[in-house]
């Protein structure tokens, strides 16, 4: 996975979060060919990591961007692509609604859900820590596609290879 699962301070941070019952439950939601919990942590992590390195407040950072995707539609199943864009633009409400149900959330940690999106989505992030959610999510969530799609790729020419052996003997 990644090292948000070892780094102390890190986990010291979040780790209410990560053990809660409803947050739990995005480890059953597809998310870029992945689980929405491991792309939540993921993104928290490197958010964290971000913002410790520019001297920013990297305890609401962790757990603003751990929160941010925290909504249960399964976007992937959804075939129509109407849908899919309401999901995409609206989940940050979403999101930010079932945080204040289960946490406590500072007006900094509140914004970095809602404007995770920028500029899909309209609102523009206030806060730097904003800002870091905002392009983390993006370059974790490109390098999750791309490792899903390579997955998919390796098993087709796996497949492909197969047939062609057979096809030799």
């Amino acid at each position: 996975m990644n090292n948000g699962y070892k780094d102390r301070k890190y986990l010291s941070i979040v780790n209410d979060i990560l053990e809660h019952k409803e947050f739990l439950k995005l480890k059953d939601i597809l998310h870029h060919g992945m689980d929405r919990y491991d792309h939540c942590v993921r993104v928290s992590y490197y958010s964290y990591k971000v913002a410790k390195i520019l001297h920013l407040d990297y305890e609401e950072t962790a757990r603003g961007a751990l929160l941010h995707d925290f909504f249960f539609d399964d976007n992937e199943s959804i075939g129509y692509k109407k849908e899919r864009a309401e999901i995409l633009v609206n989940h940050p409400k979403y999101a930010l609604e079932n945080a204040k149900k289960y946490f406590v959330l500072s007006e900094k940690e509140e914004d970095m859900i809602l404007t995770h999106m920028f500029p899909v989505a309209p609102m523009v992030p206030k806060y730097m820590e904003s800002w870091i959610v905002d392009m983390v999510d993006d370059l974790v969530s490109v390098y999750e596609k791309g490792f899903s799609l390579r997955k998919e790729l390796s098993a087709a020419m796996s497949f492909i290879l197969v047939i062609v052996v057979n096809a030799l003997r």
